[in-house]
């Protein structure tokens, strides 16, 4: 249930994404609420795909899903 959450919440910023020529794919979720997800397209090589990581997806999932520990690149 908790890895459904996080794929809807993810649903909702692949268009973001998406716009730019990326997306992201949810690889998995820990128990200890990290969550792994791949960055691909554009974002893939992107050198700011840290920073999508981290303050754009890392945060919204956070607030979308409080379980969420930190968002990981895989």
């Amino acid at each position: 249930m908790l890895e459904e959450k996080v794929k809807s919440a993810l649903e909702n910023v692949r268009p973001s994404l998406q716009a730019d020529g990326g997306d992201v794919e949810f690889v998995s979720m820990g128990d200890d609420g990290q969550v792994s997800v791949k960055l691909t397209g554009a974002c893939g090589s992107c050198p700011m795909a840290t920073m999508t990581l981290k303050n754009g997806i890392e945060n919204y999932l956070k607030k979308e899903v409080p379980e969420v520990t930190a968002v990981v690149g895989v």
